[in-house]
């Protein structure tokens, strides 16, 4: 989509971090925005931040997990903006461990927000953007952790891939149809991702899973902070996120990349499953099968 003035766009998890990054981006560039957010305090706080900078905004709370609450936001925001034509789907979770650490608990958690949330997002606009018949645009919030795995991050390594499937089967099912579909993969941004905890319902709390990043959870837990500080100084600013994912719709990328210098997690898995290939194919070529 080029021309994006005066249309309305969506961003759910848009009361901080890269939903705020995305929104701010998309009212600088003259959409009137709708942020959706469980948290009632971000979200008052990035409207009075968007408004300030000029933006035309609402803030809407929303539970993405909870199909008729983020149905009743899209009513709400079609009554104060008319037909909505980006949808950034982005509101997301993270519980650190390995597999054998993790409950029920912290799967129904992640799943229910990273996987299904977005789910919940593209059954309820997608209909509504098909409808008006004016084409549009729909961003998937994933991670590089959707394109390769990493030690201690099981859950939320399963979630985003899921995420970057759905995105490519979606985009291959709207081809033609003038509606795109991106998927944003980010490397570390300066989010409160790593204190998802804060939202967690009381009846999918665990005791095993952990927002504790991955990398600092060997470390003792007076040392975590500093770690964490020095992760976090070389984070990407959330506005720059923003401005690249304006990009992306601009553009109709099917992928969204923050962090081109990681491109070698991206290629060391692309390498190993054509080694696979490759390995398979000799042998049924020597056993004739």
């Amino acid at each position: 989509m080029e021309d994006l003035t005066g249309k309305t766009a969506v961003v759910t998890g848009g009361g901080s971090g890269i939903g705020l990054g995305i929104a701010r981006a998309l009212a600088g560039a003259g959409m009137r925005v709708a942020i959706a957010d469980v948290e009632d305090t971000a979200l008052e706080r990035a409207r009075a931040s968007l408004e300030g900078s000029g933006g035309d905004v609402l803030a809407v709370r929303v539970d993405v997990t909870d199909r008729a609450v983020l149905a009743a936001a899209a009513d709400r925001v079609e009554e104060a903006f008319g037909k909505v034509h980006v949808v950034c789907n982005n509101a997301g979770v993270l519980v650190g461990g390995s597999i054998s650490e993790m409950a029920y608990a912290d799967w129904d958690w992640v799943l229910a927000v990273n996987v299904r949330g977005v789910i919940n997002g593209v059954q309820t606009f997608l209909p509504r953007i098909a409808a008006h018949g004016e084409g549009g645009h729909i961003v998937n919030t994933a991670s590089l952790a959707g394109m390769s795995t990493a030690r201690g991050m099981s859950v939320y390594t399963a979630s985003k891939f899921a995420v970057v499937g759905l995105s490519e089967a979606l985009r291959a099912d709207l081809a033609g149809s003038g509606i795109g579909v991106s998927v944003l993969c980010p490397g570390v941004v300066d989010t409160n991702i790593f204190d998802s905890g804060r939202n967690r319902p009381d009846a999918m709390r665990s005791e095993t899973g952990t927002d504790v990043y991955p990398m600092v959870r060997h470390l003792p837990e007076e040392d975590r902070a500093a770690r964490m500080e020095r992760v976090l100084s070389a984070a990407l600013d959330p506005a720059v996120v923003g401005e690249i994912v304006l990009q992306g719709i601009r553009w109709n990328e099917p992928f969204i990349f923050t962090h081109p210098n990681l491109e070698s997690m991206v290629e060391s898995r692309h390498a190993a499953i054509a080694d696979a290939f490759e390995r398979w194919s000799r042998y049924r070529a020597e056993q004739g099968i």
